[in-house]
């Protein structure tokens, strides 16, 4: 079985951290703060903390905006459970929106028809990779929170790392994001005055922040990004070619904005069953991305509430796509992407 997802972990990053763990350097520490310093340069942000979850960022970064207790967070409705259980614990009402039927964020358009004088913040994931109008969205006069852990490396205008309009950005380390250290965040300010609101919720505990053994692997997974990146890109490549072929439709990028090939979606003009069984004939995994979502999870009266999304959530399939992938592998995915019913 080819599986839907396998972390790209290489010699370097079992290096890195047999290296943290021989200098008994595994809780918070000198490998963080240079996770931390190197994040900050390449992406060109003030300042930066690196904490053990993305749930832990995001409560920081909502906590640092001082909201009232009771006020409101727009949020997607293909935004993960997690963000539903911190909004609720600071006391807060999440809104969810509905997202664009050609991808998977939420744009101005969609976040305006919710709007009341109790919204207070808006949350930006950048699902599946896609990355919303968040310089449009900023217009809006409200504080943004983005969430780039899958839309990492993305570029704008052919060369330059796209920019952020958020007052905070966060960047998952998980499993499944695009950078991973098997565990935990970074949380980023892009100027002075919003660093200074994370620093006055005053130092972390060690038990928030990133552990030295995960920002050892993550530190390699930074330097390496590059490399991996443009290697999934050649796979994808392929697929899209393979697509091309089937009556299922792509999802669409914004103008100007290169698709960091996160993952292969595919929109369904047939039956999710019928298209997983077929695949697993093939032996090769594939899978609904949204199912442990707000609305995948039932917080979230589909239909009726954000139709887009919910049909979304059920027409939508990813395939396997990291660089660790075989060319036996590549060829056994494109003749099935090929060939869908």
């Amino acid at each position: 079985m080819i599986e839907i997802y396998s972390p790209t972990i290489r010699r370097k990053e079992m290096d890195a951290v047999l290296t943290a763990l021989v200098e008994d350097k595994i809780g918070p520490g000198e490998r963080s703060e240079m996770l931390i310093q190197n994040a900050k340069e390449y992406l060109g942000f003030d300042y930066c903390i690196a904490v053990r979850s993305p749930a832990i960022a995001l409560y920081i970064a909502l906590k640092a905006l001082a909201i009232e207790d009771g006020k409101e967070v727009i949020v997607s409705a293909l935004s993960p459970v997690y963000y539903i259980h911190i909004i609720e614990a600071l006391r807060l009402t999440p809104v969810f929106c509905d997202t664009a039927p050609s991808c998977a964020v939420i744009d101005k358009e969609h976040i305006q028809t919710l709007l009341s004088p109790r919204t207070q913040a808006i949350v930006l994931r950048h699902t599946l990779g896609f990355t919303p109008d968040t310089a449009s969205i900023a217009e809006l006069g409200l504080p943004v929170i983005e969430d780039c852990s899958q839309s990492f490396g993305t570029r704008a205008d052919g060369d330059a790392l796209l920019p952020s309009a958020g007052v905070f950005t966060l960047i998952g380390l998980e499993e499944r994001d695009m950078l991973t250290a098997g565990g935990g965040a970074l949380l980023f300010a892009m100027n002075r005055r919003n660093g200074t609101a994370l620093r006055n919720l005053g130092t972390l505990p060690d038990e928030y922040a990133l552990p030295d053994m995960n920002a050892a692997m993550a530190i390699v997974q930074l330097r390496e990004a590059h490399r991996n990146r443009a290697k999934v890109k050649e796979i994808a490549n392929a697929y899209a070619q393979a697509s091309l072929r089937t009556r299922h439709k792509r999802f669409i990028s914004r103008d100007g904005v290169e698709y960091n090939d996160y993952t292969f979606p595919l929109i369904l003009e047939s039956g999710m069953k019928d298209v997983k069984a077929y695949a697993k004939k093939k032996d090769i995994a594939v899978e609904n991305p949204f199912g442990n979502t707000a609305l995948g999870s039932g917080h979230v009266a589909g239909r009726e509430q954000c139709p887009e999304s919910y049909s979304l959530s059920m027409r939508t399939v990813i395939f396997p796509l990291y660089p660790r992938l075989t060319g036996a592998d590549i060829e056994k995915v494109v003749k099935l992407i090929g060939t869908l019913p």
